[in-house]
């Protein structure tokens, strides 16, 4: 980002702020009132009058996520999709201030806006592995007396207990945690021609490897595609909703959709299974010789 631009950043952010701060607090009927306008009546002045009150409030819980090195004004776009996200689902016959909804929403939005940017590595996406990350250093702090050390074993099992993670967890975060990410680019040693992206491993099949299973892929599904025209109408209905749908339906379903008996269905799955590896076995045991 340019200097330009950042100093734009930065005045349309202290704009946000003195906008949000004059903005008026509701009561909580006019709240109700706004609310019912918006869901029932998609009345986005409702939603504006709904939403503008809350702004000081991405404000304050944005400001709480600054210690993890993110831009300010990065963090209150993101308390503000989860505001329009608590205003889209706010539900106003629960008789829940808006607020006290809307501070969930918000700061959900921010936590996952951290966890998909504080590092290049994840740090989890688990409840667990979530606490873990918000709340390590606190009470690192808390129980040791400092924070950025090595944790002692009391430590870890306290944390650990508090937070209901494993051990093991507490460790992998802490030093997640403790370190920094290391460009790829980076030079090995001080006169070293070699980079860190140079001793990745590619895990990918070779490029004629890819084509040969690209290749078997195809014949095979061939091969399948002619077997099935060897069944009947029903048999094919059978194995297509049995074997070769992802979501599979049971026998009794088949059997009500069929006017079938649930044994009878089984029946005609088993005929129609020996009928295409009949069918099949020729063209593998051939394609195994060659």
């Amino acid at each position: 980002m340019s200097l330009e631009d950042t100093a734009f950043a930065k005045s349309s952010l202290r704009s946000f702020i003195r906008t949000a701060m004059k903005a008026p607090l509701l009561e909580q009927q006019e709240e109700l009132d706004y609310a019912r306008r918006w869901r029932e009546q998609g009345d986005e002045r409702a939603l504006h009058h709904l939403t503008q009150p809350y702004m000081r409030l991405v404000v304050s819980m944005a400001s709480k996520f600054r210690t993890y090195g993110l831009p300010m004004t990065d963090l209150v776009q993101e308390g503000m999709v989860g505001l329009m996200q608590a205003a889209a689902r706010f539900e106003p016959e629960r008789e829940v201030r808006f607020s006290t909804y809307a501070s969930w929403w918000i700061r959900s939005s921010l936590q996952d806006f951290v966890l998909r940017n504080w590092s290049i590595v994840r740090t989890g996406t688990t409840a667990a592995q979530k606490s873990l990350f918000f709340n390590l250093k606190r009470l690192q702090s808390k129980i040791d007396g400092v924070s950025g050390t090595t944790l002692s074993m009391e430590a870890r099992s306290e944390i650990a207990r508090q937070l209901r993670a494993n051990v093991s967890d507490v460790d992998a975060m802490a030093g997640r945690l403790s370190g920094s990410d290391r460009s790829l680019n980076a030079r090995i040693g001080e006169d070293g021609e070699n980079e860190w992206q140079d001793l990745l491993a590619d895990d990918r099949a070779a490029p004629e490897e890819e084509v040969m299973l690209a290749r078997d892929t195809e014949t095979r599904s061939a091969w399948l595609n002619a077997a099935l025209k060897g069944l009947t109408e029903r048999e094919l209905i059978i194995i297509r909703e049995r074997r070769l749908k992802e979501d599979t339906v049971t026998l009794a379903h088949l059997g009500e959709r069929l006017g079938l008996s649930k044994e009878r269905v089984r029946q005609i799955e088993h005929q129609a299974l020996k009928k295409l590896r009949t069918a099949l076995e020729p063209r593998v045991k051939a394609a195994e010789l060659i």
